[in-house]
């Protein structure tokens, strides 16, 4: 592989943890080996049959061309009414942008607002692109540790701490990938005291997971605690999660008309508009009917809780058990230090992670990926009887331990 030829700030930045790890599970059952995977955060339900329709009626009538970069304004006027209907966040049109999923979104946000060297605050643990993604656009991660002592959430200490002249945003996910949580009012409410303090601060929330709560408890957006900063976010949200439509590749961004208009310049001469047929499907699942989205979150918390439970059962692990999204981020700090039957010694949460893949054939992805560890986070975003033979494997490997 001829190196020379790729640009540095590509050099920089490393491929996705998980993409990687679900390939390298995908090349194993290749070559005939069981393997149970527990990688990828994604919805196993088919998307909803309402919303495949959508999209066969799109192009049934010909909507199989370029839209308006922004997104249609059937997909936009579909954003604006979810916003106000389920976050009580007004927008107008020019201050919405569809993007290619959310990933997209993010991406752009960074690339028409960071300079060499501006600052972005990530909590950690934090999903894998983030820290890479700013790296991709010359700007520098400042990564926050947010222990599990804490509950996994950013203190408001924490951050003034953190800020300093060179800071361009803080990056708020929740529920998180990969910990599940979740702030109240309260907690966004504290954050956002400190921000004020500091008004060249920007504020990303990465929304995705916001259906995919549990337990009845309530999800709150940043923007309902702070007001007064809507002019410095971007709310960034999509249907992939929520919907089952992974492949769609539907996201979007609102915020200030200066920062969208930024960003529909920088994807009009990169990524383009997106695809028309999802566009349709997308506006078609905001606007219809919405049982699914109860009957899948139901689903994931009898997965969540039959799982917890199981893991917790296994000596030296443990894991919190979620709020909301389809992960759990099991503690393995207790088995680090340990020896495999072979006479390998499990270092990192990385040791642990190839260790279970080779000995019993079930895939998942060390903490080191999410900023965190000695963890591993596996995905319950598969069927009850998957997860049941990967805990039990889990299980026999960790007991062969010594």
């Amino acid at each position: 592989m001829d190196q020379s030829r790729i640009a540095s700030r590509i050099k920089r930045i490393k491929p996705s943890p998980s993409t990687f790890a679900a390939d390298r599970a995908n090349e194993l059952k290749r070559q005939g080996r069981s393997i149970i995977s527990l990688v990828v955060g994604e919805p196993d339900f088919d998307t909803p049959a309402h919303i495949r329709q959508a999209a066969s009626t799109a192009m049934d009538q010909g909507q199989t061309r370029y839209t308006p970069m922004a997104g249609t304004i059937a997909l936009r006027e579909a954003i604006i009414a979810k916003l106000k209907r389920e976050n009580q966040l007004d927008y107008g049109m020019n201050e919405i942008i569809a993007t290619n999923g959310a990933k997209s979104g993010i991406y752009a946000a960074f690339a028409v607002t960071l300079e060499p060297g501006d600052e972005v605050i990530v909590p950690t643990p934090y999903w894998v692109s983030y820290t890479d993604m700013a790296i991709a656009n010359d700007g520098v991660p400042v990564t926050i540790a947010c222990p599990e002592a804490q509950d996994y959430k950013l203190l408001p200490a924490q951050l003034e701490a953190a800020i300093t002249g060179k800071t361009r945003w803080l990056l708020l996910n929740a529920p998180s990938n990969p910990t599940g949580v979740s702030y109240t009012l309260e907690e966004y409410r504290a954050l956002a005291d400190v921000l004020l303090r500091h008004p060249h601060v920007l504020v990303m929330t990465d929304d995705i997971y916001e259906h995919i709560r549990f337990d009845n408890t309530p999800n709150p957006h940043f923007l309902n605690a702070a007001p007064e900063l809507k002019d410095r976010t971007l709310a960034i949200n999509g249907v992939s999660k929520t919907y089952a439509m992974t492949g769609f590749r539907i996201g979007w961004v609102a915020g200030p008309k200066d920062l969208i208009l930024g960003i529909n310049t920088f994807l009009s001469q990169s990524a383009g508009n997106c695809c028309s047929v999802s566009q349709a499907a997308a506006a078609a699942a905001l606007n219809g009917d919405q049982s699914f989205i109860h009957e899948s979150v139901e689903t994931y918390q009898k997965r969540r809780d039959r799982t917890a439970a199981h893991i917790n059962a296994i000596e030296g692990l443990s894991c919190r058990v979620p709020k909301g999204t389809f992960y759990l981020y099991v503690n393995c700090q207790d088995v680090i230090g340990k020896t495999t039957p072979d006479g390998t010694v499990l270092a990192t949460d990385d040791d642990l992670v190839i260790y279970l893949l080779d000995s019993v054939g079930v895939a998942v992805v060390a903490g080191t990926a999410y900023g965190l560890s000695p963890y591993f986070r596996m995905s319950i975003a598969t069927s009850l009887d998957t997860l049941d033979q990967g805990t039990a494997l889990i299980a026999q490997a960790i007991a062969q331990l010594r």
